[in-house]
Order: structure tokens, then C-alpha cells, then sequence
């Protein structure tokens, strides 16, 4: 039996990550890429910002959580050598591939907003399509991470093969459920505090391998269990007020600072709250959104490609906005947002129907 509120979960999250990026794209709290705000802070207070506050600490580990307890479930359908082709076409194939056949189009805006300090100055073209192509990266890290971490789970899925550890994991109770957030803590302090300038630091603490491998494994083995769904559905209303309680006092106590820093990430408060708003949310959809419809089929089926493609329209658009007009900014936080949610649906479906295309950029096969 399908688990709708799994799917309603993972594409309810997508959207709010592509509401972010239009948050994001114009923030003014120094957190990295965007185009900047209009105005510095503190002069200017661009309170939507709260936006990002809200939730950067909770919906990328939530996904990785979504993952993992997905690959449990693919895992007792098909076998490994199944699973993992069709996770490298979906995963590996739009995150290499993809970045040159579509994506160096994000990477163009991307360096289009360097190159105001000349950074591609007299940089041959075809050195300058790598450059746009590999740039032009942005929201891919998720699926790049993903297919590492699948790779990874093979082997330690070998190591666990009569299943002890996972059913171990099942017998959790939810006060020890709930103090499995020291590992989301243990996961922030592996990020560089102190990224050193032309290093990969940078890099590394934008794909934060250890810290999500940690959600992805915690899906697997410990919430794929249905009596850890059923401890988390019953205190999904408790929980759901911790969140928001430990939520408002982390904003209030922290908004301006870059949310996205690594001692911003690793701070107690973030993780406390991080980890209870994953956890609200599981129990939350479980007990009062476990159900489809049309639409939410619909977003189950393409939220994946919404995800791949959504941030074209927020480069473009958005960076077109603020170059090009003197729109008074809350215009341009609408027009941004609605095309966003009107422009990636009708992209998305553009090029699933070009051969080689859907393949490519979104990891999907021939149509019959």
C-alpha cells in the first residue's frame, strides 16, 4: 500500500524550497549567492528574509530523511543491481550531463553577476561554457549527494544483510527517537568553521556530505520502520509545538546573522530546532494528510523535474527584475514567485517531451 503522506510530504517540500530561492535569490544577510538584497542590513531591515530562518535548518535534512526511507522501501521491491541503475540514471545522469545541456544556463546568471567585477574578463568561450556548466550546479548538489549516498548504502546494506541493526532500529521509543538529534548536532560540527579563501572548503560545506548522509542513513534504518511512523503520528501535535516554540526563539535571537554559516548551522538552538520540525512533520502528514487527489498525483510525478529546473526561471527572471527595472521590490518578490510556480511546471513538461532531453537533464527514460 502506497504511503501518500510520504509523497504529499517530499512534494509539499520541493515547492517550499522553490518559494526559498525567490527569499534567497534577493536576501541582504550575506548568505551566499543570489544577487544581493536592496539595501545592506542593518541599515535595512528586509524582514522577509525570516523566510530563510524559517526553513533552511529543517527541509534539506527532511528530503534526505524522505530519501533514505524510500530506499529502504525500493530496496524490498527490486534488487540492488536495479535499485542502483535506475538511481544513476535519475541521480547521476542530470547532475553530470545535465549541467552541460541545460544547466550552464543558470551558470550563465551565475557569472553574468561575477562577471560585474570582471572575473571572466578574456576568458576564451569554450573555456567559459565549462566554467557557466559547472557553476551553473546550484540546487544539483542535493541529487549529487544522493547518488553518493546510494552508492554508500550498498555497501553498508552488506554489512547489515540479515537485517539486525534495522530492526534494532525499530524498537526505538520516542523519547530515544527524539534524542537521536544529537546526531544532527554531531553533523553540523563537521562543517569548516573557517573556510579558507580558493580552497574547496566553500564547496564542502555547500554539499555537507557527512551531515546529510546522516538524515539519508537515519531514513533507512530508523523512520522506514512503521512503529517509529506510528510513535511520531501520535506526537506529531507536541512536537510540532516544540518546533515552533524552539523556532521563534532561534529567530528572534539570531535574525541577521547568515543563517546558512557553519557555526549558525552547528549552534544548539538550530539543531534542536531542525531536528523537532523533521520530526512534526513526519507525524504531521501522517495523521492528517494521508490521502491523494489528482493534484497531489500530479505533484508526486513531477516534483523531481520541478526541483531540476526551477532555477533557471529564479536566475532569470529574478536577476532581469533587478537589473533591468525599477520595480519597487515587494513587485519584484511577486512577479518572481509566480513565475516561478507558473514558469517550472510548463518547463518541466517542455522538456520531458524532447528526446535525449528528458534523459539528460531529467534522468528519465525514452518514452514509450
Amino acid at each position: 500500500m502506497r504511503k501518500h503522506w510520504l509523497d504529499n510530504l517530499r512534494w509539499v517540500t520541493v515547492l517550499l524550497v522553490l518559494f526559498y530561492h525567490v527569499i534567497y535569490f534577493y536576501n541582504n544577510k550575506g548568505v551566499f549567492g543570489g544577487i544581493g538584497g536592496f539595501g545592506p542590513y542593518p541599515e535595512l531591515h528586509q524582514y522577509q528574509d525570516v523566510v530563510m530562518y524559517i526553513l533552511y535548518p529543517w527541509f534539506m535534512p527532511l528530503l534526505f530523511i524522505l530519501a533514505g526511507i524510500s530506499a529502504r522501501y525500493a530496496l524490498q521491491k527490486y534488487n540492488t543491481r536495479e535499485w542502483f541503475k535506475a538511481r544513476t540514471r535519475k541521480l547521476l545522469v542530470p547532475g553530470t550531463i545535465g549541467l552541460f545541456v541545460f544547466h550552464w544556463m543558470v551558470g550563465y546568471f551565475n557569472t553574468v553577476v561575477a562577471s560585474r567585477q570582471g572575473v571572466f574578463d578574456g576568458v576564451p568561450g569554450l573555456i567559459k561554457y565549462g566554467i557557466m556548466a559547472v557553476s551553473g550546479t546550484g540546487p544539483l548538489w542535493f541529487i549529487q549527494d544522493l547518488w553518493l549516498f546510494s552508492l554508500l548504502l550498498l555497501l553498508i546494506v552488506r554489512l547489515d544483510a540479515k537485517d539486525k541493526f534495522w530492526n534494532a532500529c525499530g524498537k526505538l521509543n520516542i523519547v530515544w527517537i527524539i534524542l537521536l538529534g544529537v546526531f544532527f548536532w554531531v553533523g553540523e560540527q563537521t562543517l569548516i568553521r573557517q573556510p579558507r579563501p580558493d580552497s574547496a572548503d566553500g564547496l564542502l560545506n555547500l554539499y555537507k556530505p557527512l551531515f546529510y548522509l546522516i538524515p539519508f542513513l537515519m531514513g533507512y534504518f530508523v523512520f522506514s520502520h512503521e512503529e517509529v511512523q506510528e510513535k511520531l503520528k501520535k506526537a506529531w501535535i507536541p512536537l510540532l509545538a516544540c518546533a515552533a516554540v524552539s523556532g521563534i526563539v532561534l529567530i528572534v535571537t539570531t535574525f541577521g546573522e547568515d543563517n546558512t554559516s557553519p557555526q549558525y548551522l552547528g549552534s544548539p538552538l538550530n539543531c534542536i530546532y531542525g531536528w523537532l520540525a523533521c520530526l512534526a512533520l513526519i507525524g504531521w502528514f501522517q495523521a492528517c494528510l494521508n490521502r491523494t487527489s489528482a493534484f497531489a498525483g500530479y505533484m508526486t510525478r513531477s516534483s523531481f523535474g520541478l526541483y531540476i529546473v526551477h532555477y533557471l526561471v529564479v536566475a532569470a527572471i529574478g536577476y532581469m527584475l533587478k537589473t533591468y527595472t525599477q520595480l519597487p521590490p515587494w513587485s519584484m518578490y511577486v512577479i518572481l514567485a509566480v513565475a516561478v510556480f507558473a514558469l517550472s511546471p510548463l518547463l518541466y513538461e517542455l522538456l520531458r517531451r524532447i528526446p535525449f532531453v528528458r534523459w539528460a537533464v531529467l534522468g528519465e527514460k525514452r518514452r514509450a
